[in-house]
């Protein structure tokens, strides 16, 4: 990897992209100021790069009915790479888990879980979380409400990228 400086062009590429990446080349074109197929060439550019690491739909968690969204601190109990790797390698595993982060502090893991209820969440919990081999704790917080969930992230023309 090395760094390198996004133009303007990717930058509003970028964050076009990131509002609606359904959006089609032609349109996509126009909005950044260039013509189709030097537009298209940079997207690939930029994907082949790694900086567009994929395209997908968001969906509507509640209408998908899952109501309950969750964090989850997890404590292991020995403290190896190994084990940390393991943990991490389950939470793939595991379509309950939105997204596994390794943090610094009291906890070892800080996990975004989805359950349909508060039931489906505490079997998920007790069954699943807990009754795997090196957890020793886990604590959760329920979201009450929603106030902001963004996926897009700021990108400026002055910023170096590592691609």
């Amino acid at each position: 990897m090395t760094d390198v400086q996004l133009s303007a062009t990717d930058v509003k590429i970028l964050n076009v992209l990131q509002k609606d990446a359904s959006i089609s080349n032609v349109a996509l074109a126009e909005i950044v100021g260039m013509s189709p197929s030097p537009c298209l060439r940079r997207v690939k550019q930029l994907e082949a790069s790694g900086m567009i690491r994929k395209t997908v739909a968001l969906l509507d968690r509640k209408k998908a009915g899952l109501g309950v969204l969750a964090t989850v601190q997890v404590r292991l109990q020995r403290h190896t790479e190994a084990g940390a790797e393991d943990f991490a390698r389950a939470m793939n595993d595991l379509p309950e888990i939105l997204s596994c982060w390794a943090m610094t502090g009291r906890q070892d893991f800080l996990l975004m879980a989805l359950a349909q209820d508060i039931e489906s969440f505490g079997d998920f919990v007790t069954h699943k979380l807990l009754s795997m081999p090196n957890v020793r704790d886990v604590q959760s917080s329920l979201v009450l409400k929603e106030y902001k969930n963004e996926t897009a992230i700021p990108i400026r023309a002055d910023t170096s990228a590592r691609i």
